[in-house]
């Protein structure tokens, strides 16, 4: 408690110090005023207009904006900071043309008139310029996939997005696997409760057209906080700043599921104010549940059989406001608040037979969650350009709730009621604050320090077994990045977290931990020849078990197979090497690297054999630290454009699993994990556009078992309207398979658990899509917690209500 105590003076320290920024050194920052460049770019000697013309603004050899024309040969670079650039105009067949344009802050709009392309003279296979808009970036520390300029986007939600980003695994659930890991997924820098609780059902509000891009952090710096093993992902939104109003409507539906989505901005003076409503809906639908359990109980076998189904549904929606004010040119003050709420779950029936013992089990199930987001970020900038100061504060509040009824009925037998009832509560209050400082153009420092206290409570229908669960966490950092050479840049840090975990499980149950962990960073990041960089990086992480994997609350919604947390965990410690690469040949793109990661303390779900009161035996699913896990690995991404309106994408990953504990002789030997994705997209005249892919995860080990294989596929066929302002587009899910068959088995020593379940997958759905007004984008600043590991059926949207909302 008391690094915590000096953690916040320090805090305090810097709020009072780093309020007033010194002025000497660096230049001073250009002006904040942006503008535009238009141009009409027109074939020389039909003047017809050329579409998908590739732009790009350059200066000192280094692309700094770009676009494509449009089906008019109109093109707009916009948020082009005043100075002379090179403007340089290509299209595959045509000689590139260069000009030079120059902006002033008081003319920061200028428009280049008609440009006229002429057609090359030589072999159109010497034509290195593409009309395709780059979709991938990769920067010193991340690979950005650019969400909005894939036009084949609109219409789906996040999980369709994040299916189409580089290096990630998405299952049918929405589970996100960052190369066989476990990630944590940010909105826009921050964490979110919804997300917290269901990463599935998060993602599944957020409309595709409302993402501007996709982070994939693999190796994260010392300024992160130091959650995930496998790396942040992180989702940047589409933001307006633009003088007046705007936003947008999305709404699609279908055999499974309907959702929709409103946003609407809008700006005067130095005033920001945004607001947005989303809804989602999942039709109940019965999936088939064969479940089988065989023990050895006192030297005799025991076997019990449930053949049933459920029928699950999912209701959701959120809301959110936001507001932005520039108290002037150099400090910034913003707030925002998000409200969301879920609920699924449904009715069941199964045929039981214990020992050949025949009874029926009618169950009931619901499952909810609420959370309410506020956060408040102030920031400061200087004179010199790149210094930065911020001051952040976030308070989280969420209640999860769960209730379930079995009813056994059995011939001659009177009835058999089980219920059971349990309530979580979850406050989180964080208090931030980050400091930029330029010492040059090739050399910043990074530094800030933060606090995390979190208060979580599970009341149960038994007073007696009631959760209390206390973690505070302090951290600082420092990070340097500076250029070793013209060509190699580097980033190195260290960040130092202290936890503070305390809390009383029933009456009996008390418990007592603190850690201090240091978590350093190096990144190192090569240019080559063209546009070809290699990286190599080396981090630390964390996770921390959340609430779902520490609260000792027994549901028995299936009594055979109960589930239950484990307070007494101890969290996962990761270290990540990781050598990449990346070029661009002829308008390809192709990401590749290959990994190391060894994790101590590996948390994994358990199966322990017990035997009840009435001499049955039965299987608990629990949470332990199994091991250590070494990891190998790599990726391939690529992208290739056939034609300029046609796509191409692929991605293979592999990596291996492996968990050893010489403590209990565990040694499960080595297997190997591959996910693989394959996309086509082909944009026709007339605003046409259309997308087929396919998804394929491998079986997923575990120290106990494995999870079969599975594989998806889709397709999309859109059409722009209402002046390229909105589109409309139908799409399917798996037209040719109706149901899904995932079978998950499980065994010890004397035990085995095996679990079978076919859901409807197929699907056909229209969607919608409106844009009105002018958009601007922007990001801000803010906190970001990203320190809890999810539980797995967490981000598949708890369980089979997650199978079943899709």
């Amino acid at each position: 408690m008391k690094r915590i105590i000096l953690l916040l003076a320090g805090l305090g320290l810097i709020l009072n110090t780093k309020a007033q920024f010194p002025i000497g050194g660096l230049a001073p920052a250009k002006s904040k005023i942006t503008g535009r460049i238009t141009a009409l770019i027109l074939d020389s000697a039909t003047k017809q207009p050329i579409d998908y013309a590739s732009i790009s603004l350059t200066k000192a050899k280094k692309s700094v904006n770009g676009g494509v024309s449009d089906g008019k040969g109109k093109v707009t670079l916009q948020n082009v900071i005043p100075d002379e650039y090179n403007f340089v105009v290509g299209f595959l067949g045509y000689k590139t043309k260069t000009l030079t344009v120059k902006t002033t802050p008081e003319k920061p709009d200028q428009n280049l008139g008609t440009i006229y392309l002429t057609s090359s003279t030589g072999s159109l296979k010497e034509v290195e310029i593409s009309g395709q808009r780059a979709l991938i970036e990769n920067k010193v520390d991340k690979l950005v996939y650019n969400a909005e300029a894939d036009i084949t986007n609109a219409g789906g939600d996040a999980s369709d997005v994040m299916r189409k980003v580089p290096m990630l695994s998405v299952d049918i659930n929405g589970n996100v696997q960052l190369r066989g890991s476990s990630v944590r997924v940010l909105i826009n820098g921050k964490p979110s409760g919804t997300m917290a609780n269901s990463v599935a059902d998060a993602l599944k509000m957020i409309p595709a057209e409302q993402i501007k891009s996709v982070e994939v952090i693999t190796s994260p710096s010392a300024k992160y906080d130091a959650e995930g093993s496998g790396g942040i992902i992180n989702i940047i939104t589409k933001k307006n700043t633009a003088e007046g109003t705007s936003g947008s409507v999305n709404a699609s539906a279908g055999t499974r599921s309907n959702n929709g989505a409103f946003n609407l901005n809008v700006k005067t003076g130095r005033l920001a104010v945004t607001t947005s409503l989303g809804i989602n809906h999942a039709y109940p639908q019965n999936s088939s549940v064969v479940t089988l359990n065989n023990s050895v109980v006192n030297g005799a076998s025991n076997t019990i059989s449930q053949n049933g189904f459920s029928k699950w549904s999912r209701l959701g929606y959120n809301g959110s406001a936001g507001l932005d004010y520039d108290l002037n040119g150099y400090n910034n003050f913003s707030t925002n608040v998000k409200v969301n709420n879920f609920s699924n779950g449904g009715p069941g029936s199964s045929d039981v037979y214990v020992n050949g013992v025949f009874s029926q089990n009618i169950r009931d199930m619901d499952m909810s969650f609420n959370n309410l987001d506020w956060s408040a970020d102030y920031r400061k900038t200087s004179k010199r350009e790149g210094e930065e100061f911020s001051a952040s504060a976030q308070l989280s509040t969420g209640r999860n709730g769960s209730d379930f009824s079995n009813k056994f009925l059995s011939p001659g037998i009177a009835d058999v009621i089980v219920l059971g009832s349990n309530t979580g509560k979850n406050n989180e209050y964080t208090v931030q604050s980050d400091y930029t400082y330029p010492f040059n153009k090739t050399t910043t420092l990074e530094t800030g320090v933060k606090g995390i206290f979190r208060e979580i409570s599970s009341d149960y229908d038994v007073s007696a077994q009631d959760f209390d669960y206390n973690q505070n966490v302090a951290s600082a950092y420092g990070v340097l990045g500076f250029k070793l050479t013209k060509k190699i840049t580097a980033k190195a840090g260290v960040r130092a977290e202290y936890t503070k975990i305390d809390g009383l499980a029933g009456n009996a149950l008390n418990f007592d931990n603190d850690y201090f962990n240091l978590f350093p960073s190096l990144i190192l990041s090569q240019t080559l020849k063209g546009m070809t960089t290699v990286k190599l990086s080396y981090n630390r992480r964390i996770q921390r078990p959340s609430l779902f994997y520490l609260n000792p609350f027994r549901n028995e919604s299936d009594v055979f197979n109960p589930m239950e947390g484990n307070p007494k965990l101890s969290p996962e410690l990761t270290d990540n090497i990781e050598l990449g690469y990346s070029t661009y040949i002829k308008g390809s793109v192709i990401n590749a690297s290959v990994f190391y990661r060894n994790t101590g303390d590996v948390i994994e779900s358990a199966i322990q054999p017990f035997v009840d009161d009435q001499g049955v035996g039965k299987n608990l699913t629990t949470y332990i630290n199994v091991g250590t896990s070494q990891s190998y690995g790599f990726n391939v991404f690529g992208s290739y454009n056939p034609k300029p309106k046609w796509t191409l994408m692929a991605n293979f990953g592999l990596n291996t699993y492996e968990v050893n504990n010489a403590e209990s002789d565990l040694n499960t030997g080595t297997f190997l994990n591959y996910t693989a994705f394959a996309r086509s997209a082909y944009s026709i005249s007339g605003g046409w556009s259309t997308e087929l892919w396919g998804v394929i995860n491998s079986p997923k080990r575990t120290f106990q078992g494995k999870t079969d294989m599975m594989y998806f596929y889709g397709g999309a066929v859109k059409k722009e309207i209402l002046k390229k302002k909105a589109t409309i587009g139908l799409n399917v899910l798996n037209p040719f398979s109706r149901d899904l068959n995932i079978k998950t088995t499980n065994k010890t020593a004397t035990s085995m658990q095996s679990t079978n379940i076919h859901y409807p997958l197929r699907s056909f759905g229209v969607n919608f899509s409106y844009n009105f007004g002018k958009l601007k984008f922007t990001q801000k600043k803010s906190i970001k917690n990203d320190d809890l590991k999810k539980d797995e059926s967490q981000q598949q949207g708890g369980g089979m209500g997650g199978l079943q909302g899709n």
